[in-house]
């Protein structure tokens, strides 16, 4: 059972690069937050529950121990406190859902001068690295016996102080190993902020409200990059426009007043739709194309 009685909490980063979307999903799930006393607790106006901002680091840890109900946190924090053996906590913390945001990926990063093919070349070589445990497994899994440096910031300037030949690192756009005279190679992992739960369940008359959370974000997340399209299109052309709404199932299609030959069609597209898309439909034959954001989806 949660540890305030009660109250749900939810724990999401303090600072960082998942801190501000964190609180923009929350508040995009009705949820009005407002700064506590320190800045620590922030609590929701509007339902008993409340954020504690913590370190990332500390995010799964807390879910997986029952002091927070539900986390938001980069899976490359969770895989890695999760990479702790058998009897490792942070196991305990289940994945909700991938919520679309925080995207990043961890690399393998040489300099040009190491001959690199493959991670059989790592072999014998020391590699600097936050993410130990995640390294380690992937070393592992391919028989390649390396050692690991631990370094927990700087991580791109190990092969030029010689620390390391090669990095294992974060990477966004490239442009802090590009500058460090790096180039990346292999991928360890894909990561995003996910929603993760903890196991222990929370106080009965809690429990359709933390239902009810988990089903909100999950509409914000599905609405994110979705589009409602509306058009007028000829009846001899619906098969061909509808297979050009990307990603949008099977379209809503009405009549039109007075007209026999058309009818108009409504899409949620769940793709992107491009200039090319809206060119691609006209010259189908639609007309009156409409395209609109989408802010909620249930």
């Amino acid at each position: 059972m949660s540890t305030v009685q009660g109250r749900l909490r939810i724990a999401v980063q303090k600072s960082g690069r998942l801190a501000d979307r964190s609180l923009d999903l929350i508040r995009d799930a009705g949820l009005k937050w407002v700064k506590g006393h320190n800045d620590l607790l922030y609590r929701v106006e509007n339902y008993p529950i409340d954020l504690l901002r913590v370190r990332d680091d500390d995010i799964p840890t807390f879910v997986a121990d029952g002091v927070c109900d539900l986390g938001i946190v980069g899976e490359n924090v969770l895989e890695e406190g999760r990479n702790g053996g058998p009897d490792s906590k942070e196991k305990n913390a289940s994945i909700v859902m991938p919520l679309g945001f925080g995207r990043c990926t961890l690399k393998i990063a040489t300099p040009p001068t190491l001959a690199y093919d493959g991670p059989a070349s790592l072999d014998g070589l020391r590699i600097a690295t936050s993410y130990p445990k995640i390294l380690r497994r992937f070393l592992d899994e391919r028989g390649v016996k390396a050692d690991i440096v631990v370094m927990r910031g700087a991580v791109e300037v190990a092969p030029r102080l010689k620390l390391a030949a090669a990095i294992c690192d974060l990477v966004s756009t490239g442009a802090t190993l590009e500058a460090n005279g790096l180039v990346a190679k292999d991928t360890v992992l894909e990561s995003q902020a996910v929603l993760i739960q903890s196991p222990v369940a929370p106080e009965p008359a809690l429990q359709q409200l933390l239902d009810s959370v988990i089903e909100r974000m999950a509409g914000v997340v599905s609405s994110q990059g979705a589009k409602y399209v509306m058009l007028n299109a000829p009846r001899s052309a619906l098969d061909e426009i509808t297979a050009i709404l990307p990603g949008a199932g099977s379209p809503t299609v009405m009549p039109l007043m007075g007209r026999d030959d058309a009818v108009a069609v409504h899409a949620v597209c769940q793709e992107a739709v491009f200039w090319e898309t809206l060119e691609k439909l006209k010259a189908a034959g639609a007309s009156a194309i409409l395209v609109l954001p989408i802010e909620k989806m249930m």
